[in-house]
Parts: C-alpha cells; structure tokens; sequence
C-alpha cells in the first residue's frame, strides 16, 4: 500500500558560511524529529517517491539508530525523508526488506535524527510481544488519516486483523492497545475504512530485527 508523490522532494545537499578574512564557519546540522508515527517518504526515483509511516525508532546493541516500517515502502539502499522535515535533508536509508512480514529498516543518521516517543497524540511507553487478539480496541497513529481505533478481531500470531481505518499512507504506522506497541499496519482489505486492516504483530517483527547481526538488541525509543 504506497502513495506515489509526485511533488519534488527538496534535498539540502550542504550549506557553507564563508567569512572574510576570518576563514570558515561550518553550521550545525539542522535536526529531524522522527518517532512512531512519523510521516516518511521514500525517494522511487526522479521525482517519485512512497509516502509510508514509521512504526517506531531506537538503537541496536551496536548503537546504531534504526526505524522500521512496512516492507513494501522501500528496498534497501532508498533513500528515506521525513515529511515534515524534507527540507532538512536525508535522515535515512532502507538496509533491510522482507515481503514475508512486510517489514523494512531503515538505518538513520544519529547526527541528524531526534528520535521520539511521543508523536502527535500518541506516545509508546512499553512493547507487548503478545498477539493482537479480540476483543482488543487497538489504535494507530498514521501519516494519512492520524489517529483511528477499532476492535481487534483476530490474530494468527504473526498478523492480525482489526476494524481501524486505513488508507494509503498509513502503511507501516504504529498500532497500541493504549501505551503499548503492539503491531504495525500493512494493508486493508476490500474498501479503505470500511473492510478490515491488517498488520504484523510486533512480536515476530523485533524477533526478525534483532535476527539482523549489525541490529541485535534493538529496542525502541
């Protein structure tokens, strides 16, 4: 489920002060805010590029800075923006992508990214590895259409199947049973907001992540 944009995604390569006689001054890094929740685009080529959400952020045990989203928004070696931040440069890049769970990490610049807990109304305090089930009212936070709830109807373990509304867009945004990480969207079926979404469960999502030899021991912000 990707949003092709075709609006020009603008890129600040570098900015350089130059001081007369008094040699030169190099700026700071402009920072991006990214938590779950957080609106993502994914650079397709030219022009284009995928509109996706994040799931969440945090460090691996080799302090890398990691985000994960769906699978389906990126290959690894894309370059990842943050919507809100476009102007301020790359703030990632896809090194890992599975179409079984869906799942797609992107390694981020920790010089440049903040990562958050807390985006827009909703903040992730604790994960819960335990499947989505009924009768669970789970929420998401999306880049498309926000915040949105319904009731949990089932879950095979690795995904699940819910009443929330999703569009395009809202791939890979964060799904909470309150505070706690629970899943991931990825889909929906038959009629956006009126069939049912589906997602993977968060538990087999940081199983397969801490599975990645330079990501073990991930954990979220």
């Amino acid at each position: 489920m990707m949003r092709k944009l075709t609006a020009l995604v603008a890129v600040l390569a570098a900015v350089v002060l130059a001081g007369w006689g008094a040699g030169s001054v190099e700026a700071a890094p402009a920072k991006i805010y990214l938590g779950g929740g957080s609106g993502i685009l994914v650079l397709k080529g030219g022009n284009s590029a995928a509109a996706c959400t994040l799931t969440t952020i945090g460090k691996s045990k080799t302090g890398k800075l990691i985000g994960i989203t769906a699978g389906h928004c990126g290959k690894p070696g894309q370059k990842v923006y943050s919507e809100s931040f476009q102007n301020r440069g790359q703030a990632g890049t896809i090194t890992y992508s599975t179409s079984d769970l869906d799942i797609a990490v992107i390694e981020f610049n920790a010089a440049k990214v903040v990562p958050l807990r807390s985006v827009r109304g909703l903040t992730i305090r604790s994960i819960d590895t335990r499947p989505l089930a009924f009768p669970a009212v789970a929420c998401k936070e999306g880049r498309t259409t926000g915040r949105t709830c319904g009731i949990s109807w089932f879950s095979d373990g690795d995904v699940h199947f819910s009443q929330m509304c999703v569009i395009e867009g809202d791939s890979g945004s964060p799904v909470v049973v309150g505070d706690r990480l629970v899943a991931m969207v990825n889909a929906y079926y038959f009629l956006a907001c009126l069939g049912p979404e589906t997602g993977t469960n968060i538990g087999p999502i940081l199983k397969r992540v801490g599975s990645l030899p330079q990501y073990g021991g991930f954990k979220p912000v």
